[in-house]
């Protein structure tokens, strides 16, 4: 069992007869004392049991935690203006989700090139449909890539003003 107590005095000074900016000779610097009560013990108990049943839980909940954890916002048109992916070339590990996030310039969407991606991975269930599209500032997409290798994607209304990006998961 452990036990845990308190006790302290502390020295506050205390200053009368000051006055902003004027020095003066009737001024008294005086210390008062406050003793600190003792704190009530505390027993703290616990088997390691226990312990391991909160570690297990404690783990648990990382877990869940990190597996919807997002990996980067990409922002869908510069703080300037510009079409473009902000960032335009990134990286993120297998699981991680990315959210694309309207910010100027729009409407925009998220297309994967079918011929940039990662062999057995299906464009169309990792893409917008190119005729949906975010209209508004924040809205997002979010998508979860899990094969590694690098993707290609585009924004089809901007594709020829060269809004295009690239991803590559570890």
């Amino acid at each position: 069992m452990a036990a845990v107590t308190t006790s302290a005095s502390v020295s506050i000074p205390s200053f009368t007869g000051l006055k902003a900016g004027a020095a003066t000779s009737s001024t008294r610097i005086s210390t008062v004392k406050v003793a600190a009560t003792a704190a009530p013990k505390l027993a703290i108990k616990s088997s390691l049991k226990d312990i391991g049943a909160a570690a297990v839980v404690a783990t648990a909940a990382s877990a869940i935690l990190a597996s919807s954890a997002m990996a980067i916002e990409v922002k869908l048109g510069g703080d300037d203006g510009s079409l473009a992916f902000v960032p335009g070339d990134f990286s993120v590990s297998s699981g991680e989700k990315i959210v694309f996030k309207n910010n100027a310039g729009f409407p925009h969407n998220v297309v994967f090139d079918e011929d940039e991606i990662p062999a057995g991975v299906d464009a169309s269930k990792i893409s917008m449909n190119e005729e949906d599209l975010l209209n508004g500032p924040g809205e997002v997409y979010s998508v979860t890539l899990t094969e590694k290798g690098t993707y290609s994607f585009y924004c089809s209304p901007h594709q020829g003003a060269g809004m295009v990006g690239k991803v590559t998961v570890n």
